[in-house]
């Protein structure tokens, strides 16, 4: 059995098919088949600070120190980090920062490299 996608709009889970397209019976919302496969590869929308999209793998550069909290260590601006993880939450990547480790940074203060 395969699962359909929920609508984008009321987020019921009861859509069905209807030729190319899905159909919401709760909100009649039709939105064709190949609209939910681009949401669903898209999934979190994480943006840089100067509002570029963010993605899985992307390397960022920090555009502001930052104090690395329980320690005496600073990420200074121009750092390049590669291989980043978009993640949940307020600190949405996760990430590891040479000379310092595993770190999560908040989006706003890096920017796309």
């Amino acid at each position: 059995m395969s699962t359909l996608p929920p609508c984008p709009q009321c987020k019921s889970t009861f859509t069905y098919e209807d030729g190319q397209n899905y159909i919401c019976p709760e909100c009649a919302h039709e939105w064709s088949a190949s609209a939910a496969t681009e949401t669903a590869d898209a999934g979190l929308d994480v943006r840089d600070a100067h509002g570029n999209p963010l993605k899985d793998g992307d390397s960022v550069t920090v555009i502001k120190d930052l104090k690395v909290k329980g320690s005496s260590s600073v990420v200074k601006v121009g750092t390049k980090v590669k291989s980043i993880r978009l993640v949940e939450g307020d600190h949405n990547i996760d990430c590891k920062i040479d000379g310092i480790g595993a770190m999560s940074l908040k989006s706003e203060f890096v920017k796309k490299a």
